[in-house]
């Protein structure tokens, strides 16, 4: 009597095995797109205030890099420039001095032509005054050429160094750590008071809002599928039953490969499938590796 029980308590395992195995058409695991954010800076952590399975915002200052070398480097790059544009000459106090000359020389001139004019004056005199005005003014433009030249050689010299400031302004606002995604951070790889470098991983992140579901599907199925396709999404969930939800394929692989040995298609492990990414809305119980199945048809 025992052994029939048992044989019966097997055959209704096997088909309520069967059975669940045939509520979906195809299986795979959820993922997600994880980023990981890297230092941009050299320098001693200074703050770094996350922790793993905290929520962040985009654009959100979560800690910095030490700054101080790189702040004392710009203060002495001002100094330099302000010492160096401190040599550029003054045009209006270089040139004053032939400004009065020309202004005195005019005036000689218009004295000059008056007399002239009554005859008090010879053509030569009148000559000369204008000669020395003509004279004066190019004086004056020489001058003003000259002082010009080597104000804009100052500047240029000064020019690198502005530049400098400009790199180091820069290498000073990528030593703030701003977060730049939405997400939940899965993976904090660095601490406070530890020293950071370019490109030294800091954290992992990930949206997790909606997580992707990686299934493989066989040639037939294939030819079901299409972009936009609303399909539903089961994950076990209490008492052996399945969670569903409703999720949209937005990737459909144009290349097959071999089966994934993890993976268990609905025709038991064919050669070659599919894969396919579908977009789930997480509601908070999905989690990145959770196996999920997904039903194509309206059962």
């Amino acid at each position: 009597m025992n052994n029939v029980r048992t044989i019966a308590f097997a055959i209704l395992l096997l088909a309520s095995c069967t059975s669940k195995q045939n509520d979906y058409d195809a299986s795979g695991t959820f993922e997600a797109v994880e980023t990981i954010i890297s230092a941009e800076a050299n320098g001693a952590i200074k703050t770094l205030d996350i922790q793993e399975g905290q929520q962040l915002q985009a654009g959100q200052v979560i800690g910095y890099v030490d700054t101080t070398q790189l702040y004392l480097k710009k203060r002495q790059l001002q100094s330099q420039i302000g010492a160096v544009l401190s040599k550029k000459p003054n045009v209006a106090i270089q040139v004053a001095a032939l400004q009065e000359q020309l202004s005195q020389a005019i005036r000689e001139q218009q004295r000059i032509a008056n007399m002239a004019k009554a005859d008090a004056a010879t053509p030569k005199q009148l000559d000369d005054a204008n000669a020395q005005v003509a004279v004066i003014k190019k004086q004056i433009a020489a001058q003003q050429s000259t002082l010009g030249i080597t104000s804009t050689s100052i500047t240029q010299e000064a020019s690198p160094l502005e530049i400098q400031i400009a790199q180091l302004e820069d290498q000073l606002a990528k030593s703030y750590i701003i977060n730049p995604v939405d997400g939940t951070v899965l993976v904090k790889y660095a601490e406070a008071n530890e020293m950071a470098a370019v490109g030294k991983p800091l954290y992992k992140i990930a949206n997790l809002s909606s997580i992707i579901l990686r299934a493989y599907v066989t040639g037939p199925q294939f030819a079901q599928l299409e972009i936009n396709q609303q399909v539903t999404v089961l994950v076990d969930g209490e008492d052996g039953k399945y969670r569903e939800y409703e999720g949209i394929v937005e990737w459909i692989s144009d290349k097959a490969e071999f089966t994934p040995k993890t993976i268990q298609t609905k025709d038991e492990r064919e050669n070659l499938v599919y894969a396919v990414k579908i977009k789930v809305k997480n509601d908070g119980l999905l989690k990145i590796g959770m196996y999920g199945e997904v039903r194509f048809d309206s059962r």
